[in-house]
């Protein structure tokens, strides 16, 4: 698969030329050593994408060549991750790991027990996403939202066809409580400390269902992309 690069104004009329000299032209011209001739893809990050080939390279830019464009359609389920905020860097490893599963929103959720904080992160963090994105090919660029309320969750709760809280003492599995042909999926992740009582009472009124993700407990920022990783199988989307 080409190289993936993002652009503000991103060039569809096959067969036009387009000044490509933002930051990302310039790690490609000298981190990656593209050169004339050499293929790649260019995208908004909301599904648009044109299919280039750079005719000339200097220092800073390059002249491409739009050869083909195209529109990825949104998968027919909304993935939201709702990640309690881990502590140092695993906020941004949170973030990669989430978008690499096929994220469309994460949440960025201080909760009761939630050590690291994110309150003047979150620029960099949809900086991250945005890499993110051009490492795993994705013309869509998930959304970063923060700092988010427990109340604020409780809204995304609600909003959602089907909502789960991942908690090492639930009973039922999430094959159990996942609801085929739903359009819109949250997933609730706790932090390192775990969630509350309170915070699942309150989510589990809320209705959301409260499951097991497996037997071994996982790192918070690393919890998410499992089960993004479980509910794109369930759901018949890989």
């Amino acid at each position: 698969m080409l190289t993936l690069f993002f652009v503000d104004n991103l060039p569809t009329a096959v067969g036009s030329i387009y000044e490509f000299n933002n930051d990302d032209a310039l790690h490609a011209i000298r981190v990656l050593r593209m050169k004339s001739g050499d293929l790649f893809n260019l995208s908004d990050g909301k599904g648009a994408w044109s299919r280039v080939e750079a005719k000339q390279v200097s220092k800073k830019h390059m002249t491409v060549q739009v050869l083909e464009t195209g529109y990825q359609d949104p998968l027919s389920c909304t993935f939201i991750v709702i990640q309690a905020i881990p502590k140092g860097d695993r906020i941004k490893e949170s973030i990669e790991l989430c978008t690499e599963g096929g994220a469309d929103r994460i949440v960025m959720w201080k909760a009761a027990r939630s050590i690291g904080k994110s309150d003047d992160k979150i620029e960099k963090l949809k900086t991250t996403a945005r890499e993110a994105s051009k490492q795993s090919r994705r013309f869509r660029i998930p959304e970063v939202i923060g700092v988010a309320t427990t109340s604020a969750v409780v809204d995304q709760i609600a909003q959602a066809d089907c909502a789960i809280v991942f908690h090492e003492s639930a009973t039922m599995t999430l094959s159990q409580v996942v609801i085929p042909g739903c359009k819109s999926v949250a997933i609730v992740i706790g932090p390192e400390g775990g969630l509350t009582d309170d915070e699942i009472d309150t989510f589990a009124a809320a209705g959301a269902k409260v499951a097991l993700m497996g037997r071994p407990v996982l790192r918070s920022a690393h919890a998410g992309l499992a089960a993004l990783s479980a509910l794109n199988t369930a759901l018949s989307v890989w």
